[in-house]
């Protein structure tokens, strides 16, 4: 079944002239700078994290400790998400975003400063755990409302193909990352690698953030885009009244898409973890064969939009999540395997996580109350992260190194089957109102 709005939505008006092209080049670039950071962040934990600051452990101990900071972020990105709610209520969305970009490039600037262990001792791991807690907090204050814009100026025969649009923010960002530290893995000697040029991903992160920044703020400051949010009513919703008004909505958004969020880091930082922890190919061959899956996954997340728009949103992500499903049976087969078949979980991996992750954004956000929809569709996508992919690394990693690769089959299954119940009940409540 399509995804379905109801009429009185404010995506039915005629909203002051902001044309989606606009509004999609802003959702790609902020989503793009915003990934990259992540991403930069994850394969450090793989490749740098573990001897610098966990050098008294062993190599799988030290990435699962480098696995539990990574989480952080996705813990604090709900408050961060509140908390600058309430500075846009204060003080206006350019404040809002210009902090929240501030801060989260503050915090990715101060982990390429950061000593190791070796110089800090304890206080280093303290000092990356905060900064990752900050950029949590900052990742979810950047929501901007530039996908919920974009999902109500959309022509509605095209709704699906911009929904895409807004998601190639993260396979882009996976390829930047992975490309540049492949380049660098390259071309150091593993003393320079490990001592500074790990570093430099971090200092282009934080340039990437402060172009996105004035790219964001020349759009989201105009006129136009300002009398849109208006007229939409995309209004920056107190938490609570968030919860008390659509909270159902907020829990069935969250575990709607969280197939495709399980997906997300069991695809992009597991395969890099496990095979470094197995010693079955070389980093340079690992990062090679990933970013050729981040340019499958960049053309799989657009063939989302075409597959969309025939058969709906809805039965896309139910129907990729029934394939997730059949995935991850296969993965103690390909994953345990020779190095082609490993390959062939990644490259397999990555198409699917295009096609689920390309319609997974905003999959029942339709339900919100217009005047909720702005806050309702970041808090859906903060807790999204949060159940379905702040800890895959580290579970993925921790069961499998103990107990098989059948746990990462587990994981990826759980993921699948609340995606399932979710499409279910959210369809049994759309029905019974369209009875009522």
């Amino acid at each position: 079944m399509s995804q379905t709005y109801p009429a009185s939505m404010p995506s039915e008006k005629n909203h002051a002239s902001v044309a989606p092209n606009e509004i999609a080049v802003g959702v790609v670039i902020g989503r793009t700078s915003e990934y990259f950071d992540f991403f930069v962040y994850g394969i450090a934990s793989v490749l740098i994290f573990p001897q610098l600051f966990f050098p008294f452990t062993g190599q799988l101990q030290g990435m699962l400790y480098s696995f539990m900071l990574f989480a952080l972020a996705f813990v604090a990105r709900p408050f961060g998400t509140a908390l600058f709610m309430w500075i846009q209520r204060q003080w206006g969305r350019g404040i809002k975003l210009t902090a929240a970009l501030f801060l989260l490039g503050t915090a990715t600037a101060g982990i390429a400063f950061l000593p190791g262990y070796e110089k800090l001792g304890g206080y280093a791991i303290a000092l990356l755990a905060l900064f990752r807690v900050i950029q949590g907090i900052a990742f979810g204050g950047s929501w901007d409302g530039l996908p919920s814009l974009l999902a109500l100026n959309a022509p509605k025969e095209s709704r699906s193909w911009y929904t895409m649009i807004g998601q190639l923010g993260a396979p882009l960002g996976f390829v930047i990352a992975s490309a540049l530290f492949l380049y660098l893995y390259n071309s150091l000697s593993a003393a320079d690698f490990l001592g500074w040029g790990w570093r430099y991903p971090f200092f282009v992160a934080f340039a990437i953030n402060v172009v996105a920044l004035f790219a964001r703020l020349r759009l989201v400051l105009g006129e136009e885009y300002t009398e849109a949010m208006q007229e939409s009513e995309l209004e920056p919703i107190r938490t609570s009244e968030m919860v008390r008004e659509e909270g159902h909505n907020i829990f069935i958004g969250s575990f709607a898409a969280l197939a495709s969020y399980a997906l997300f880091h069991v695809v992009t930082i597991f395969p890099l973890s496990w095979i470094a922890f197995q010693g079955s190919q070389t980093t340079a061959e690992v990062l090679t064969v990933q970013v050729l899956g981040g340019f499958v996954g960049i053309l799989a997340t657009i063939g989302s939009g075409w597959i969309a728009a025939r058969i709906g949103k809805r039965t896309t992500v139910g129907a990729l999540a029934a394939m997730i499903g059949v995935f991850s049976l296969l993965t103690p087969l390909l994953m345990g395997g020779t190095p082609v078949m490993q390959d062939t979980f990644i490259l397999l991996g990555f198409a699917l996580l295009g096609v689920s992750y390309g319609q997974a954004s905003g999959t029942v956000t339709a339900n919100f109350a217009p005047r909720f929809r702005y806050t309702g569709a970041a808090l859906t996508s903060d807790f999204a992260w949060l159940f379905g992919a702040a800890f895959a690394p580290l579970v993925a990693l921790g069961l499998s190194a103990k107990f098989g690769l059948m746990s990462v089959t587990v994981y990826l299954l759980s993921g699948v089957i609340c995606t399932l119940l979710a499409l279910a009940v959210n369809q049994s409540l759309e029905e019974h109102g369209d009875e009522g």
